[in-house]
This record gives C-alpha cells, structure tokens and sequence, in this order.
C-alpha cells in the first residue's frame, strides 16, 4: 500500500511532538494576551470595557428574555385554555341534548362531539377522550385518541382532571417531531355522558410557533448585543486612541529630550486639557534647556579653567620639585628641623605632583582627548607587578594580600598602563579601608572576557555610599584621616580607563562586611563581554548582601 505524500510526512513526525506542539499552543495565545494586556494601556481600557459591557448587556438580555418568554407563553395559555373551555363546553352540551341510548347511537354521538370540538379548538394538536378511572357502565363509549395525545398524559394529570375541583387542568408536555421535540400544552377536562358516566377530554395544543417566536427574539437580542459590543469596542477604541495619541506624543517628546534633543517641544492645540498639559510640558522643557544650557556652559568654564591652571601649574611644579629633590637629597647636611622640613616638603610635592596628574587625566577625559595602546597583555602578571608595588604599604597596615588565579593566565588585548593604574588604585584603596585584614586578589576569564577581583573585609560602604564611590572627588569618610592620602579621582578615573576599553567596574559593599571591586575587559577590542568569569557578590559574601553596582 502507498502513502500518499501528506501521510507520510506526517507519520515521521512522533506523536508525543505533535501533541507537545498543540498543547503549548494555548499557553503561547495566552501568554501573548495576557503581554498585550500588560503593555497596552488602549487594551486594558477596551478589554475592560468591553468585559463591563458584556456583562450589563447579558444581565439585560437574560432578564429580556426570560420576561419575553413569559409573556408569550402565559399568552398562549390563556388563548388556549379560552379555546378548550369553548369546545368542553359545546361538547358538553351534545351529549346534554342527546337522546342516544345504545352504543351505536352513542358512537355517533362521540364522533360528532370529536368533530365539534375540532371545529372550535382549531389550534389543537390531537384529542384525547377516555373514561374517568372508576365509572361503572354498561355498555362503554369507547376511549378515544388521535395523533398519539394519549401517551402524553401523566398520572398527575389524570388524578387532578378526575378529583380536582377546577373545570381546567393544564400540563407541559414534550411532543415528539422529526429532528427535536416541540413544546406542547395539554389542557385536561371532565364531561358528563348520559348512561355512561363520566369521562375525561384532553386537548393538545404545540408550541412550537411560540418557541419560534421566543428563538427570534433571542437571537435577535443576541446578533444586537454582539453588534453593540462590537460598536463599544469600536467607539472606546477610537476615543482611547484620542487620548492616548497625545501622551505618546508626550513620551516621545521625553526619550528625545533625554537623549539631549532640547528643542523638540509638544505641539500644542485647542484649548482642553491636552493643550494644557503640553503648555506645562513645553514651559518646563524650555526651563529645563535653560538650566542645561547654562550648567554645560559652566561645565565647559570649570573643564577649562581645570584644564589651564593643571597646565600652568606644571611648569612652577616641576621647578619647586627640582628645588625639593636637591634640599631632600641633603636632608643629612641640615639640622633636624630643617631636614624634617625638607621631608615634608618632599612629601607633599609628590602628592600636589600627583594631583596634578589625576587632574590633567581628568581634563583629557573631558576633553574627549584619551587614546588607548592596546597590546597582548597578561593579566595575572599585571597584577604580581601592582602587588609587588603595594607591598611595603600592605606590611605597615597588617594586610596580607593573595593572589588567586585559576583560570586567569590568558592574555588580553588592552592598555597595560591604564590598568595597571586601576589595579593599583583598588589594592590602595583595599589596603586602606581593609582594616588589617587578608585580601584575595582574584583573576579569572571565560571565551568573551578577562576579570580581576579585589575583596577586602574592613569596614564596608553602605548602599548609598557605594552609588555614589566612582563620583570625583568624593571619600566616603572626608573627617577621618588616611595615611595614603586620596583625592577623590582614583575611582572616577579607574571607571573612565574601564569604559575606554568597553569594559565593567563594578563594586559590591556592606557594612562591616567588606567591599569588592571587579574589573572586567573584553578578551579583543570589537567583542562584546557576554558576561563577566568572576560573580558579584563574590561568594564568600554573607546571605542577604546588597546589590551590586
């Protein structure tokens, strides 16, 4: 036997897949609506209203329903019980008037009291008469029944047409018809037979136009309803956008006025609300251009007026340096006030020289005039040169300093210079702040980058003070007195040479529980840094540490 082509493909294709695929459908349909009723404010309004809405109609519908239903049916019954009580009646008066005695005669009779009654009760479905259980007779009009009336009737029926004390019984009944039931009614009364006692008259009525009329009714209330959800829709949709249009103007007008574009305003128009919000919006943005106008151009006064004294200063600088290497070089020759003198001169000139260089560092920056040289660079032995370098400092303040390296021995394109500054700066700082404790220098890389971790467990920065630690010219304790001096640029530098080779500087803080400070530089210039060997918080970190920054 052949497969036809789509057969086969489909066969090839396991069951279990199949139906994974059409059970992960719902879950894709909802999970998107359920992102566009996050997202989409017009969504939400128009969902909502529309939920509302279907709501209030179907409570409207049902109750209109349901009355209709009422109404039409509690009309039929009265017309068609109005209509028995005629053809009882005129039955009745037959066999008053009759003068049958015999079963022949009276077999007449009840075909002429059938068509009778026919005749009033037009709207019939069939007719039903039979004796009353418990007459005695002698001889017995016999029961009779058409179009199958007689297999309708229940025994409740029955027993309340034979002892109950109206003239009319009626009952709901199920009328078997091709495709479904119709509804009918079955109206039960008592007529009298001279010599024959009593017997029981039912007539059947279907109503089935009566179904029809209310299924009219009900489709027409509900192809309506729909209709007017589909307007509601419709409508909310359009006065939303009305409305929503406007504040998408206005988010636009911010992300261009973030992204440093100060002339775009909202256009205003007409008198409403709206234009009122873009009149403030425009007079706030054109307060706010004002101001950024003016703090750039101071900016640009400081940046300068940095720049130039940086400049000046370093040619008076290099001559009191020269002045100060000679008189330290022969501290010995003075008297001991002066050779101290001639120490703390040295002293601070190195540190006024140094500040200098962080100033003019910074100027370039500024100034958009750094380059970089980049070159094949380890950066384990990077770092067993910044270490060897902070030796002496680590000795006198109690700190142990241990490098840890297990995947780190990779070199890395970068400039050797600007990083071994960064390295050096957060050893200083982690020597300063380590309050005598061990500090773990630890160095790691994976495909896309190299890290360099330094953890110290002194005293710790607070959240706010580690948001704010690569701002220039802030220490977070400006009143205590340190002994490797400081100048607030370090850090601010350190976070300037990792942006210019694409990299990270990050910090990790808690209080009394340490900081540390990792630096991650992509592996070559031009790729991304898909993620960083080493993690922050590192994981000797206590439960709980605060975020990373």
């Amino acid at each position: 036997m052949t497969i036809p082509p789509s057969s086969a493909g489909l066969s090839r294709i396991p069951l279990g897949i199949r139906l994974s695929a059409l059970t992960r459908l719902p879950r894709t349909v909802g999970s998107a609506i359920a992102s566009a009723f996050r997202r989409s404010l017009e969504v939400r309004i128009v969902a909502i209203t529309v939920a509302l809405s279907a709501i209030a109609l179907l409570a409207t519908g049902t109750y209109m329903s349901y009355t209709i239903g009422n109404g039409l049916f509690q009309a039929r019954v009265d017309q068609v019980r109005a209509e028995s009580d005629r053809a009882v009646d005129a039955a009745q008066s037959l066999f008053d008037s009759t003068t049958a005695a015999d079963g022949s005669a009276l077999s007449v009779l009840q075909l002429q009291v059938l068509t009778q009654v026919e005749s009033i009760a037009t709207s019939n479905a069939g007719i039903a008469l039979q004796r009353a259980p418990g007459t005695q007779v002698n001889f017995a009009v016999p029961n009779v029944s058409t179009r199958g009336t007689a297999t309708l009737l229940s025994d409740e029926l029955q027993d309340e047409v034979s002892t109950g004390q109206d003239d009319q019984y009626y009952q709901s009944v199920s009328i078997p018809a091709a495709g479904a039931p119709h509804p009918g009614l079955i109206v039960g009364s008592t007529v009298n037979v001279p010599t024959q006692g009593t017997y029981q008259l039912y007539l059947l009525y279907d109503l089935a136009d009566v179904q029809q009329s209310l299924s009219f009714v009900q489709n027409t209330l509900l192809i309506g309803g729909l209709a007017l959800i589909m307007l509601i829709a419709g409508v909310t949709w359009i006065v939303v956008q009305s409305v929503i249009a406007p504040i998408r103007v206005a988010a636009e007008t911010s992300r261009k006025l973030a992204a440093g574009q100060l002339e775009e305003r909202i256009p205003e128009r007409g008198e409403d609300v709206i234009a009122t919000l873009a009149r403030s919006f425009n007079g706030m943005a054109d307060s706010l251009q004002r101001q950024i106008v003016q703090l750039a151009g101071l900016s640009q006064v400081q940046q300068r007026f940095v720049s130039d004294v940086s400049h000046e200063l370093r040619t008076p600088l290099t001559t009191i340096r020269l002045a100060g290497d000679v008189l330290y070089d022969n501290r010995g020759d003075f008297d001991p006030t002066s050779a101290r003198t001639a120490e703390l001169l040295h002293t601070q000139v190195e540190r006024f020289e140094s500040l200098l260089s962080d100033l003019l560092e910074i100027s370039r920056y500024d100034a958009r005039a750094a380059d970089i040289e980049l070159a094949p660079v380890n950066l384990v032995h990077l770092a067993e040169e910044a270490i060897a370098t902070v030796e002496t400092l680590a000795d006198r303040k109690g700190s142990v300093v241990e490098l840890v390296a297990p995947g780190g021995h990779f070199e890395a394109e970068m400039d050797a210079r600007r990083i071994r500054r960064i390295v050096r700066n957060l050893l200083g700082n982690a020597i300063e702040h380590g309050e005598g404790k061990p500090i773990t220098v630890t160095i790691d890389s994976n495909a896309t980058a190299v890290a360099i971790a330094v953890r110290d467990h002194g005293i710790g920065m607070t959240r706010a003070d580690a948001d704010r630690v690569f701002d220039r010219f802030w220490r977070a304790d400006p009143s205590r007195q340190r002994t490797t001096g400081g100048t607030g640029l370090g850090l601010a530098i350190s976070l300037e040479d990792a942006t210019l080779h694409a990299g990270w500087l990050n910090v990790w803080s808690a209080e009394g529980r340490g900081s540390c400070f990792r630096l991650t530089l992509p592996r070559s210039p031009r790729a991304p840094i898909e993620s960083s060997p080493l993690p922050l918080p590192p994981d000797d970190a206590p439960h709980a540490p605060e975020d990373a920054r």
